[in-house]
């Protein structure tokens, strides 16, 4: 499912195939309040210094979708280096767009998690 819909699909493929985690949520929501949500955080992530691959194709994407309902998962390396957000059709069947990569700090492993 994870074509060349945006940049970070072939990262995200890669990660999910290198034994990385992923989770689709129940809830619905309509694609052009994704688009609005993740349009604020291009600008967020730019005051940062960071870059956030495949994310302003999706909100494109997502704002050509309007009304369309789509729903979020996430993706997550083995390692933790990297965090993918993938939007998908209503019944879960096409990701319709994929933003993400490297998390600017890295959270460590449950290894080393002091108890």
């Amino acid at each position: 499912m994870l074509r060349e819909q945006t940049a970070a699909c072939g990262l995200a493929r890669d990660a999910l195939m290198a034994g990385g985690a992923f989770a689709v949520w129940d809830g619905l929501v309509p694609a052009i309040r994704h688009a609005g949500v993740f349009g604020l955080r291009i600008r967020s992530a730019a005051r940062r210094g960071h870059t956030i691959e495949g994310l302003a194709a999706s909100v494109d994407i997502l704002r050509q979708a309007v009304e369309e309902l789509v729903r979020t998962g996430c993706i997550d390396s083995a390692d933790r280096s990297s965090v993918f957000t993938i939007f998908l059709n209503s019944s879960a069947t096409e990701v319709l767009a994929c933003a993400g990569g490297r998390r600017p700090n890295p959270l460590p492993s449950p290894a080393d998690v002091p108890e």
